[in-house]
């Protein structure tokens, strides 16, 4: 066997040498082209505000995202809480877990490249009756002994017999059926792979957004009380002129209504505050009653520089579109699948092994044996499986296609939304600011004016409700110059690629 096999390598090796991949060649898509955040250039610094986090920002070109972006925020505290939510945040695993299946498969998939070797060993005992005895019946072993020698007078013949042996199986890949297998498997994994850093991306913008909406909301808890303390002392001067005849019954209620309405604006507040506090638990793998870390406004900072990629750099820089195009490349090379199975394989077996009665004699003298078979197989009639599931992949790398349209149209419009919200945002911020000051002063002249009786009540109640919602206002839009700040980091692809253990695109 040692020489046919000399013989045969060769050969194989010219046929895989030989041997294309059938269906279409993959070519990477390009990026489109012109491709900008918006029709006219956009300003390059923000509107900003006399506030905290009312800060302007300059949005700087062509400038990379760092990978730890929520540190611009400086707040130490956040910084552990990201941390802690990649390491216990049981989503984290799932997708490192998925990515580790994914690169498996791809592993086994190459194993079809190699031949299959099996071994089997197979022991008898054999009892042959004794009228059926022959002298030739059995034939002569390695050794010389004689299975067959006949018995006088007739009787059974008792004996062992092993069989030893190598099998190897291999079908020459000469159409890239298994490569376009390897291939499709090998994209896929790479589609967990930006579904991994997708995964990071996302939590932690969800971390950061939470401890942002709970500063918020404890700003707007503090203003809430701080509006119901002015109204319960303007409830009070109320009451005092009541008394002296100064003022009407129906402006006490009138006040009595006022500070029970701002009262009843606070548990709703609590309750988002609670939940927000929930979900930071949640995201960083903790139950409801653990303790952790608060945040308040003031203790974080509006990053005043922000990375602003260049919109072709885009494609490369989203998870969700490289994801995407892994997912086109997989059903680019399953339609290469499909056609391969509609070709000619040519399966390659052999077998090397021995038959004795003895084990030292089943390679010895006589014992040993092989075969060497090759064929060619080609589908004839499949009751059109094999056309339709040809026609299945090409309406599947169609599919694939336009979601990948799809999700590089959806990434330019997240990234112009962020821009333009950023830019907006800041100007509503600033107007709240002006507003919440103007409504201050108007308010504080007229309760001292009402102090002093030059005007009546229901002027207060209308300066005191433009103020608590000038006030809530303010707060609210603070807030969200920081999710817009996040938005803006997430929607340019979070800096993945410069993690160190994320290997070069």
């Amino acid at each position: 066997m040692r020489g046919h096999c000399s013989r045969l390598l060769p050969a194989i090796c010219v046929v895989l040498s030989a041997s294309c991949a059938v269906g279409p060649t993959y070519h990477k898509p390009e990026a489109p082209a012109p491709a900008d955040y918006s029709p006219a250039p956009l300003p390059e610094v923000t509107t900003g505000a006399e506030v905290h986090g009312g800060e302007a920002q300059h949005l700087i070109s062509d400038r990379d995202i760092p990978s730890e972006w929520w540190q611009l925020f400086q707040s130490p505290a956040l910084n552990a809480l990201v941390a802690q939510a990649f390491k216990t945040n049981p989503t984290v695993t799932a997708a490192q877990a998925a990515l580790a299946q994914a690169k498996e498969l791809v592993r086994a998939q190459r194993g079809f490249y190699y031949p299959s070797v099996g071994a089997g060993f197979q022991a008898e005992r054999v009892k042959v009756a004794g009228n059926n005895t022959q002298s030739s019946s059995l034939g002569i072993q390695g050794n010389g002994e004689n299975l067959g020698q006949p018995l006088q007078p007739a009787a059974p013949l008792y004996y062992q017999f092993y069989t030893a042996g190598l099998t190897v199986g291999f079908v020459p890949d000469v159409f890239g059926a298994n490569r376009r297998q390897v291939e499709s498997l090998a994209a896929q994994a790479d589609a967990q792979r930006f579904a991994l850093e997708a995964t990071y991306i996302t939590l932690a913008s969800n971390v950061v957004g939470a401890a942002v909406q709970e500063a918020s909301l404890r700003a707007q808890i503090e203003a809430t009380q701080q509006i119901i303390a002015a109204k319960e002392k303007s409830l009070q001067i109320l009451r005092d002129q009541f008394q002296l005849g100064f003022a009407m019954r129906i402006d006490l209620a009138a006040q009595e209504a006022a500070l029970a309405q701002a009262q009843t604006a606070l548990p709703p507040l609590q309750k988002q505050l609670e939940q927000t506090r929930d979900l930071l638990r949640a995201l960083i793998g903790h139950l409801p009653n653990d303790a952790d870390e608060t945040f308040d406004l003031d203790a974080l900072q509006l990053p005043p520089e922000l990375p602003l990629s260049l919109p072709a750099k885009i494609i490369d820089q989203r998870p969700d579109v490289r994801a995407a195009e892994a997912q086109l490349r997989a059903a680019n090379a399953q339609v290469g699948v499909a056609v391969a199975a509609m070709l000619p394989q040519f399966p390659i077996t052999g077998t090397l092994g021995g038959n004795a009665a003895q084990i030292p004699l089943l390679f010895g003298s006589g014992g040993p044996f092989w075969t060497l078979v090759g064929g060619v197989t080609q589908p004839v009639f499949a009751g059109g499986t094999l056309l339709h599931t040809k026609r299945a992949a090409d309406a599947a790398l169609k599919q694939a296609a336009a979601q990948y349209q799809n999700t590089v149209i959806g990434a330019y419009q997240n990234v112009a939304d962020t821009l333009h919200a950023s830019l907006s945002d800041a100007d509503a911020l600033a107007g709240a600011v002006e507003t919440e000051n103007a409504a201050k002063v108007t308010y504080d002249l007229t309760r001292r004016q009402m102090e002093v009786g030059y005007v009546n009540y229901l002027i207060l109640l209308n300066a005191e409700t433009t103020y608590q919602q000038a006030l809530l206002a303010r707060v609210q839009a603070q807030a969200i110059r920081y999710g817009d700040t996040v938005a803006l980091f997430q929607a340019l692809g979070g800096g993945w690629w410069n993690r160190e253990q994320v290997v070069a695109r």
